[in-house]
């Protein structure tokens, strides 16, 4: 972590914004993706509402900032225990995309990256799971539930790379290395001969497809890249020898 410094500028346009979520948070919306149709309470955005509310405080607290504590902190504990309760499946034992549904979303990965729940908890050991079982095409990730069912003609998506990284980082969290490292790298094999990478990977043209080449990927890479470093490092550190 940088722990850069905010001036009292940066500070008052975080509050507003806190302060614009703690009136809309409840509301429903269109999700990560942009989704179309009816709005619907996706289990990421109110993460995010949470994780807005988390790192406000947190700011607030290191700096010395003037902020409604007690106010965010009940509003951070509120979408906390209302994620768990009404986005968590628990015949599914997963989290699922939106309140009400049996589907997933590959943005539930990020959960323990953004600090929501520990990676050891069961509901997210579930989830990262699920994923395993239900969002994989070939290997590489899906970012929409292959089993949905959709009125909608839609064109037949790729896999989403970032996604697929998103994947890793949840195995790097998890304690699972081995498994982070074989997603990493399967990942890195479809680069193309400059080391860049799309939006999403076709598998079965066995070709990249969609924007090209995307930012998101590649910051999803950097990401990954420095976790499984950091995490191999720390798990060659000697052992600290206690003195008797």
């Amino acid at each position: 972590m940088a722990r850069l410094k905010l001036d009292e500028e940066n500070w008052s346009l975080e509050c507003t914004v806190v302060n614009h979520l703690a009136e809309v948070w409840d509301q429903p919306d269109h999700g990560i993706w942009e989704r179309r149709g009816v709005p619907r309470h996706y289990v990421f955005s109110k993460v995010m509402c949470w994780v807005a509310f988390d790192r406000a405080i947190k700011s607030a607290e290191r700096f010395g900032f003037k902020a409604p504590l007690v106010k965010w902190r009940v509003l951070r504990e509120a979408i906390h225990r209302d994620v768990c309760q009404r986005g968590f499946d628990p015949g599914l034992d997963s989290f699922v995309e939106s309140y009400g549904s049996k589907l997933l979303d590959a943005s539930l990965l990020l959960l323990p990256s953004v600090g929501f729940l520990p990676p050891d908890d069961p509901r997210i050991r579930g989830t990262i799971a699920a994923v395993d079982r239900h969002m994989m095409r070939d290997g590489f990730v899906l970012r929409h539930d292959p089993r949905e069912a959709s009125g909608e003609v839609q064109p037949i998506e790729g896999a989403f790379l970032a996604c697929s990284l998103w994947l890793a980082d949840a195995h790097v969290l998890a304690g699972d290395i081995d498994k982070a490292q074989t997603m990493f790298d399967r990942v890195v094999a479809v680069a193309n001969d400059l080391g860049l990478l799309a939006e999403e990977f076709d598998p079965g043209a066995g070709r990249q497809t969609g924007n090209f080449p995307q930012a998101l990927t590649h910051i999803a890479l950097i990401n990954t890249a420095h976790n499984l470093s950091a995490a191999r490092a720390d798990a060659e550190k000697p052992a600290v020898q206690r003195s008797s």
